[in-house]
Formats: C-alpha cells, sequence, structure tokens
C-alpha cells in the first residue's frame, strides 16, 4: 500500500486524493492539501519508488492506477481525484480502467500522450552526487548546482533527498529503466464519462490545442481552463489561483474558473 497523507475529517463526502508527478511526493502538496482540507478530506500519496511508498520493480501507468485503486478502495471505495503530470496519467488510468472509483477528476498539465521530453538528465545529476561529501542540504544543493542551474528546480528535486541518511528516496534505477512508460501513454479501452477538468498552465506547452480531439474521446465531459502566468508546475506557480479552481471544479455542479 502507498504511504497517505491525510488531512482534515470531513467523511460526509468523497475524499480528494492528490497524486504527484515525476520526482515528487506527497508532501510537495501538503499546503494545498490542508488548505482544502477545510471542507473536504483529502488524502496525498507517495507513488512506489517515490518517497516512503514502497519500491517496487516495475513503474508503469497500469501499476500506479492500480496503486491508486488501492487507496481508494480503502478509503470509502470512491474520490475525486487530482493528478500532476505523471500523476495525472496515472489518474487518467485509474479513471479509465476503474471508473466507479472516480467522482470527478481533475489533470494538471499532462495529456493522454506520449512525449519526448526525457527526465534522464536529472537522474544523471542526483547519481553525480557525492552523498557521502553531504552534511547539509546547502552541500547538496551546491554540488547539484554544477549540473542543474535551475535553483527551482534544484529545490524541488532536494525535497527527495535524506540527507541524514544520506540516500535520495527515490527508485532511480526502476525510474530510469522504466523512463519510456512514463513518457507515453498505454492503450486503455473505453472511457471515462465523469466529468473531467484538464486544467493547464498557460505559460506551458504540455497539453496543445491538438491533443485535446485525444481527450475528449477518453474523456466525453473533459473541460479545458489555463491559469494564466502559470507553467507546468501550476499548483507552484499560482498555487491560490489552483487551488481555487479545484474547489470550483469539486463541488457538484462546479465548473472551471476560466476557459482556455
Amino acid at each position: 500500500m502507498l504511504t497517505v497523507y491525510p488531512y482534515g475529517a470531513d467523511e460526509a463526502q468523497p475524499p480528494i486524493l492528490i497524486v504527484h508527478g515525476l520526482f515528487g511526493s506527497g508532501r510537495n502538496w501538503g499546503v494545498i492539501a490542508k488548505r482544502l482540507s477545510d471542507t473536504r478530506r483529502v488524502l496525498c500519496v507517495d507513488m512506489r519508488n517515490h518517497g516512503d511508498s514502497p519500491w517496487k520493480a516495475s513503474h508503469t501507468y497500469p501499476d500506479l492506477a492500480g496503486d491508486l485503486a488501492e487507496v481508494i478502495a480503502a478509503h470509502g471505495g470512491l474520490a475525486d481525484v487530482v493528478g500532476h503530470s505523471m500523476g495525472g496519467k496515472a489518474a487518467m488510468v485509474l479513471a479509465l480502467s476503474t471508473p466507479r472509483a472516480v467522482r470527478r477528476l481533475v489533470v494538471a498539465d499532462i495529456a493522454p500522450v506520449a512525449y519526448t521530453h526525457t527526465q534522464q538528465h536529472l537522474i544523471d545529476a542526483m547519481r553525480r552526487l557525492d552523498l557521502s561529501a553531504i552534511a547539509t542540504r546547502r552541500d547538496a544543493d551546491a554540488q547539484l548546482a554544477r549540473h542543474v542551474p535551475e535553483a527551482g528546480v534544484r529545490a524541488f528535486l532536494l525535497q527527495s533527498l535524506d540527507v541524514k541518511g544520506r540516500r535520495w528516496r527515490l527508485n532511480l534505477d526502476v525510474l530510469e529503466r522504466d523512463m519510456t512508460a512514463i513518457l507515453s501513454f498505454p492503450k486503455v479501452q473505453g472511457a471515462f464519462d465523469g466529468p473531467s477538468l484538464f486544467l493547464s498552465g498557460a505559460r506551458s506547452d504540455y497539453v496543445k490545442r491538438e491533443d485535446r480531439p485525444t481527450i475528449k474521446a477518453l474523456f466525453p465531459q473533459a473541460r479545458f481552463a489555463k491559469l494564466p502566468g502559470a507553467g507546468h508546475w501550476l499548483h507552484a506557480d499560482k498555487p491560490r489561483e489552483f487551488e481555487a479552481a479545484l474547489r470550483a471544479f469539486l463541488t457538484p455542479g462546479g465548473a472551471p474558473s476560466s476557459a482556455g
């Protein structure tokens, strides 16, 4: 079972399940989860091969969707699911393969298509760290800066570094081996007929207009919205706006706050 971080105690409605992206963790979403938990129970998870969840020998989207289905089954059998990037693909496969487990679906800045932007360079950078020479996170940042110039990307990656234990909380071997599967999208039969919101960053090119027919074929009720000024990590770039869009859509009868 995945490691679950629960927020809030209202069980009158199905919980909101938040699914992070590649190299992320459930704890990355703590601020947004706490804010949403004022009216709903919110569950954040560490995906397999990430954070404190078990390391497994395979990292495909059917695997990830199966893990999420287990979490939902253990928390009432139905959830509103929010997934970002890799987590968005896992959430889509969950909704397509186990539709009875998903009431409403939010897919954050990803489409059900194959991508070519490998993250192998970040795995290479993490491997290059001399963990034996690291005493503080600042030490790790200084080393990582030689290979990852973007401070924001380094800060994101270093959230998955156990400085005291001098180890990554990421199964880099399996993530590297299954990178092709992570970048792709599996063939899944059927469609998810529930309400779906594809929420993108206006400064991101991850979800293109030409992807919409593919999305609509799999998610006939899909709505589209963009967050102005946000990139791929839209929940970090515009957290309040992201939260507002979730609140609007996840309220039964709700709609996204802005179309795109």
